[in-house]
């Protein structure tokens, strides 16, 4: 995770909001990423996930999107999608060919951690009441969400089947 210039001390409620909008459009970019390189795979369960996932981070920045509306109208960004990386997202590297549900489930549970350690790692910086309490509303958010997954993760019989090591090829001389 990459935080660029981004000020905690300094943030507004809006330029909070959209921070917060940013991270749910980066993690569902890169969930239907995944979800589109499980389906070229051939493995609809893990792609099954990753959509669910996808329309989770959709659904969460449109309640996002309505707050800031709702408060701000149409008033424009001052934050970028550059000021941020891999906040909320899945790690690029968590992606495998032969994803089991179970690998996919333990990549979102990374990238639901990754969003608590960011939202918690601000709270002491910020100044302003109603960011800290956006902000740890949002680390809420991300708390429980972990549990959700951990929660479908309980449900999914034991995996016997290959793992990632299975796929790694030894290195050759040169």
């Amino acid at each position: 995770m990459a935080v660029r210039s981004i000020d905690f001390t300094r943030l507004s409620l809006m330029d909070a909001l959209d921070l917060a909008i940013l991270v749910e459009e980066e993690a569902e970019e890169r969930y239907i990423e995944f979800a589109e390189q499980m389906e070229q795979h051939h493995t609809p369960e893990a792609a099954k996930f990753f959509r669910l996932m996808a329309g989770n981070e959709a659904k969460h920045g449109e309640e996002l999107s309505e707050r800031r509306t709702q408060r701000f109208g149409a008033e424009p960004r001052s934050v970028a999608r550059a000021m941020i990386f891999d906040v909320e997202a899945p790690d690029y590297d968590a992606a495998r060919a032969f994803m089991s549900p179970r690998r996919a489930m333990e990549a979102a549970l990374d990238s639901e951690r990754k969003a608590q350690v960011f939202f918690k790692g601000a709270l002491p910086a910020i100044q302003d009441p109603l960011v800290h309490d956006l902000f740890s509303e949002l680390l809420g958010e991300e708390v429980q969400h972990e549990a959700l997954v951990h929660a479908e993760l309980a449900k999914l019989p034991a995996e016997h089947g290959p793992r990632d090591e299975d796929f790694v090829d030894e290195p050759a001389a040169q």
